[in-house]
């Protein structure tokens, strides 16, 4: 999600429907990944409609443990939970929910429960908080794969292209904006030129 120089990572919108706690740790180990290659310094929160076990249920014990299980798999990422919305955004509500988190208040890359909470969320904020919904982008494949709207416009089509180019790239090299709409240009060329040749 990207708003003038604000960016948002959000996972999973729309494909996995009712992760477990392993999932949902691999969810938000790999949206993290993702986030930094799009210049997002991590902060990630566990969503829930809870904070800190101030509400019960099946869904609260669920983001708890999976933030504990990401805790155990990725020790050095920023990330907290269970966590409401408002706690993960809004410093004056973390003072009161969640005071000393390095996360609430400042999170930038939102791990929801299942899929009807992330893609009324991302929707949410494309709809009425005038973000740009770059995605969904596919994660933990052994190739860059992403996926389209079947509402998308050109622009739409144009921002994946630069997204799966810039996800083809080596983690341990950097390639910026420029570099990335070069890859994107040749592969069109590309496929432009075998298309020439089958007729």
């Amino acid at each position: 999600m990207v708003k003038g120089d604000k960016k948002l990572a959000m996972g999973d919108c729309a494909i996995n429907i009712a992760p477990n706690e392993d999932e949902l740790a691999e969810i938000a180990i790999e949206t993290a990944k993702t986030a930094k290659i799009f210049g997002i310094d991590p902060k990630v929160a566990m969503l829930s409609y809870s904070t800190y076990g101030s509400g019960k249920g099946e869904m609260v014990t669920l983001m708890a443990n999976a933030t504990k299980k990401v805790k155990e798999m990725a020790p050095d990422l920023d990330i907290d939970g269970e966590l409401q919305f408002d706690a993960a955004v809004a410093p004056e509500v973390a003072k009161v929910k969640c005071a000393g988190s390095t996360v609430a208040g400042q999170a930038n890359t939102f791990i929801f429960p299942e899929i009807s909470a992330g893609n009324i969320g991302y929707k949410i904020a494309s709809r009425l908080g005038g973000y740009t919904a770059v995605g969904p982008v596919l994660q933990g494949l052994n190739a860059p794969i992403n996926d389209l709207s079947r509402g998308c416009n050109a622009e739409e089509v144009y921002s994946m292209s630069i997204v799966t180019a810039a996800l083809s790239v080596p983690e341990e090299e950097k390639v910026d904006e420029e570099g990335l709409e070069a890859i994107v240009r040749a592969v069109v060329e590309t496929m432009l030129a075998a298309k020439k040749l089958d007729k």
